[in-house]
């Protein structure tokens, strides 16, 4: 898949092409449907099925502080639209010229002259441009003004409610991980890479593998029994995701005890995929208090592995 950052790395031959737009937070399985419609329509005229998206969030860039949390950070949501086999995304940076932009000048100026649309595919809830004035019906005008084809994207179901992100978010803010993967497709992961931290796990016995939220919040807080990718096959372990109550600071970190395992993994790449949750964040009185919890959540995670492998 080819990442395109910005509509200035366009190209001549970028100039043709089946798109859709949005924000595609988590790639769930409302997501993944349109993306396979488009696949198709796009294989039937030849030509590449492209994703426009954008990098921060446009309810991140105009209230920070009232956005959503994230389902996925840019890297994991690019690997997602890989996995579903999109050949293109252009990824436009959201900032004061796209907030001010009229939904007409985006159609001409971004998706018929820059990237050369032939077929726009949308969800059924689509909104775009300033004020969010561009609906389906602003789309139904300008497709016929610029020659190009619409489609629109019927919402997918599941146990009789929308597919959205919207309800991932709810699902993994409850700790309901079943029915996140459910909506999602597949389980909950985020991925980064281990970076050091202020070592308060190795001083406690208990040392962790941390991740830091460069942007935005994540979508879920607690602690988690976890299996992780990128260390040579999988391993299991035991992770917390939030601010740390006991620790001062207030830094949101995904902070990973792995079972059974040791070695430097400063710099690597892992891939943090969420099982179950345990329990909420607690903040304790002393570091012996928080190194005795930390001791029980790792043996209630030995036992969930090891009924996951005798069942």
């Amino acid at each position: 898949m080819e990442l395109i950052r910005g509509g200035h790395n366009l190209r001549p031959r970028h100039g043709v092409c089946a798109a859709t737009i949005g924000n595609f937070d988590g790639v769930h399985r409302g997501h993944w449907a349109l993306l396979q419609r488009l696949r198709g329509a796009a294989a039937e005229r030849g030509m590449p099925a492209v994703v426009v998206t954008f990098e921060p969030h446009p309810r991140e860039y105009f209230a920070p502080d009232a956005a959503p949390t994230r389902i996925t950070g840019l890297r994991d949501k690019l690997l997602a639209l890989a996995q579903a086999g999109v050949d293109r995304v252009l990824c436009l940076g959201f900032g004061p010229r796209l907030a001010a932009m009229e939904a007409e000048d985006f159609v001409r100026e971004i998706l018929v002259t820059r990237l050369g649309v032939r077929l726009l595919m949308v969800g059924d809830d689509f909104r775009f441009g300033h004020g969010r004035r561009g609906d389906y019906q602003l789309l139904s005008r300008a497709a016929a003004q610029h020659g190009f084809a619409l489609a629109r994207m019927p919402t997918v179901m599941l146990d009789s409610a929308r597919v959205s992100s919207t309800r991932v978010r709810q699902a993994l803010d409850a700790g309901d991980l079943d029915l996140a993967a459910q909506l999602l497709g597949r389980a909950y992961r985020i991925s980064g890479r281990v970076a050091h931290g202020d070592r308060l796990g190795r001083r406690l016995g208990w040392p962790t593998a941390n991740i830091r939220f460069h942007r935005a919040r994540p979508a879920l807080e607690g602690i988690f029994t976890v299996r992780v990718r990128g260390l040579d096959g999988i391993r299991l372990g035991v992770a917390s995701v939030g601010n740390r109550p006991s620790v001062a600071g207030g830094r949101v970190l995904l902070e990973v005890h792995l079972l059974d395992f040791s070695g430097d993994i400063y710099g690597r790449h892992i891939e943090v995929e969420f099982l179950r949750r345990l329990r909420d964040q607690i903040r304790f009185s002393s570091r012996e208090a928080l190194s005795a919890q930390i001791a029980r959540d790792v043996a209630v995670a030995r036992e969930y592995f090891r009924q996951r492998v005798a069942g």
